[in-house]
């Protein structure tokens, strides 16, 4: 995630010449937990299903993936204000291209390379319909392209709803990943109309805390007793109801089921999430170089098929290969990293634009009320 994009708060005036904001370590924590559970969810997706699969993996495995999504794109949406309040501003639409669309092209591209490289095939490259991971760059670009339509709503999160149960009854096509934009699109709807004392009140609520934590005990339980039942494909909500075989109706009520459960998962996220800054929260700074270039890490396991070990899919792999993902998580969001890749991930492109200033932002007003950040994004691994 582009630095400019992330949250801040103001910062005391110590007397200087001036008073620098500074980073908010909740909004910093919480991003990059959320990616430590992507890059996780990945590593664990290609053990579901195969012949050893360990129930526990499953479980494990579902139960992130009924929130950390949802979540991820409701913060999207609470920090893409700015684009809705001042979508004309020319600084908004160059950070938007060039946080989303110039990644997007440049990551595509690479992954449908090495998916080339790694079968022995010369497809050509399809930029139409995402590729892996990188669908959620084109979803941002989307939804944040139509905030100013939602903020105008008098009742916008029950419009998205009925958006998201209509997508359910049509058969979409891959083009845009339009599927997954539109059964997504309530949760963005919701983080861009959410009040940010909503927020500060699940954050300093300490009662929560306990309660989150029993919160997601008994939903460990249940998704374990019922783990061999549940299929995964309504996870990744990118199925209507004639591709997961259901009638309309019961996808309508399987789909706001599963919004709700994420919806209390992510309150009780939220409400475990550290308030302090701590060693590893300037990490967050990087979590869009670990989103967009960890798959790469699993994609090349993938190709040694790594998930017929016997090793790792035994208790002591699993904790191996999820130490693995963690340390992973944290590598590829370092100094380093982003000096390497810096100009993919974050392109500074001045040069395109007319009236912009060489690798600087030509938006260089105060952030509107409540940032303009948006996390990095999160994907699902069955893409």
């Amino acid at each position: 995630m582009p630095a400019s994009e992330l949250p801040r708060q103001a910062a005391p005036n110590d007397g200087g010449t001036s008073s620098r904001p500074s980073r908010d370590a909740y909004f910093d924590n919480a991003k990059l937990l959320a990616t430590v559970l992507v890059v996780l969810g990945h590593t664990w997706g290609p053990l579901v299903g195969s012949p050893t699969e360990i129930r526990g993996v499953r479980a494990l495995y579902l139960l992130v993936y009924a929130f950390h999504m949802p979540l991820f794109v409701m913060i999207s949406g609470y920090f893409s204000r700015s684009f809705a309040q001042d979508a004309s501003h020319p600084g908004r639409v160059r950070r938007l291209i060039t946080s989303t669309l110039v990644p997007y092209l440049i990551f595509a591209t690479a992954y449908q390379l090495y998916d080339n490289y790694r079968r022995d095939e010369s497809d050509p490259i399809d930029l139409v319909t995402p590729f892996y991971l990188t669908w959620f760059l084109v979803a941002l670009f989307v939804w944040r392209m139509s905030a100013t339509v939602w903020l105008n709503l008098r009742a916008p999160v029950t419009v998205a709803t009925a958006v998201m149960l209509a997508s359910g009854a049509a058969s979409l096509s891959g083009e845009l990943d339009l599927a997954r934009i539109l059964q997504f699109l309530p949760f963005f709807v919701l983080g861009l109309t959410v009040r940010p004392e909503h927020l500060e009140r699940i954050r300093d609520t300490r009662w929560l805390r306990p309660v989150a934590v029993l919160v997601f005990a008994v939903a460990l339980i249940a998704v374990y007793r019922y783990a061999p039942q549940l299929p995964a494909g309504w996870f990744y909500r990118h199925s209507g109801h004639a591709q997961l075989d259901v009638s309309w109706g019961t996808w309508a009520v399987g789909a706001l089921g599963l919004a709700a459960v994420a919806l209390v998962l992510s309150v009780a996220f939220l409400a475990l999430v550290p308030s302090k800054r701590n060693p590893f929260t300037p990490l967050a700074t990087g979590t869009q170089y670990t989103y967009l270039l960890h798959g790469f890490i699993v994609q090349v396991a993938l190709a040694y098929k790594f998930q017929n070990s016997p090793f790792v899919n035994s208790f002591a792999g699993l904790l191996t290969i999820s130490a693995l993902a963690v340390l992973a998580t944290g590598m590829l969001a370092s100094p380093p990293i982003r000096r390497l890749f810096g100009w993919a991930v974050e392109p500074r492109m001045g040069w395109a634009f007319t009236g912009a200033r060489t690798g600087r932002s030509a938006d260089t007003r105060p952030a509107a009320a409540g940032g303009t950040a948006a996390p990095s994004p999160a994907s699902s691994a069955r893409t």
